[in-house]
């Protein structure tokens, strides 16, 4: 490699590695503040950048907060698209994408909070979003899901609030656990809690939605 051409790679490493620095920093920036209460100054001293550099990535807090989430969302749809587009039994599907789903939320401390703002600030942004990430998952959902009532896996039942109910059991844990610290509940996302959590969602899928529920999976 020549000189010239090292000095381009080591400044693209460089960006990326200062892009993903600030991503960081935001990311746990507006998990604190919010989005209308974070400061671009504050998101910059975590990142331990100047300013400018900010805007040199992000043409506005508006446009790091959406790239926080985009960040997040993209890796994840990579994956359960893969998984939900599985040819194997329903059932198993299900599990693997309820077990990717709540892997996905518990590594990441800061997501719920940051999803909830997103749903509650609403706009532009909340619909680029779900148009782009969360349309193709939740169809690629509920085909599974008929998929499994269609050949006997899953008892009939609507396909839109079954799909309500599954993501509901796998989310609300953590967007409530400040409140369940409150009710004198342990860390929600100590490794004991989120095994026992996990573990109780799928009986409870298993009971509710499987045709045969003591039938092993396969």
């Amino acid at each position: 490699m020549s000189r010239v051409q090292s000095t381009s790679h080591h400044h693209r490493a460089g960006r990326v590695a200062s892009r993903s620095t600030i991503l960081a920093a935001a990311e746990r920036v507006f998990a604190r503040s919010g989005l209308a209460g974070a400061r671009t100054d504050a998101i910059a001293a975590e990142a331990g950048v100047n300013k400018a550099l900010l805007y040199y990535y992000f043409k506005s807090k508006q446009d790091l907060y959406e790239a926080v989430l985009v960040d997040q969302f993209q890796e994840f749809n990579r994956q359960a698209l893969e998984v939900l587009n599985s040819p194997e039994a329903a059932r198993v599907v299900l599990f693997r994408y309820v077990n990717l789903h709540f892997d996905f939320i518990s590594a990441r401390h800061r997501h719920a909070s940051l999803f909830q703002q997103l749903m509650m600030t609403g706009g532009k942004p909340l619909e680029r979003l779900v148009r782009k990430y969360f349309v193709p998952r939740s169809q690629a959902f509920g085909k599974l899901l008929e998929r499994g009532m269609r050949n006997g896996e899953f008892r009939r039942a609507d396909g839109f609030h079954t799909a309500v109910s599954i993501v509901g059991l796998i989310v609300f844990y953590f967007s409530a656990s400040q409140v369940l610290q409150l009710f004198g509940h342990a860390d929600a996302y100590s490794p004991v809690n989120l095994q026992r959590r996990k573990q109780e969602v799928l009986d409870f899928i298993r009971y509710a939605l499987f045709a045969n529920p003591n039938a092993p999976l396969p």
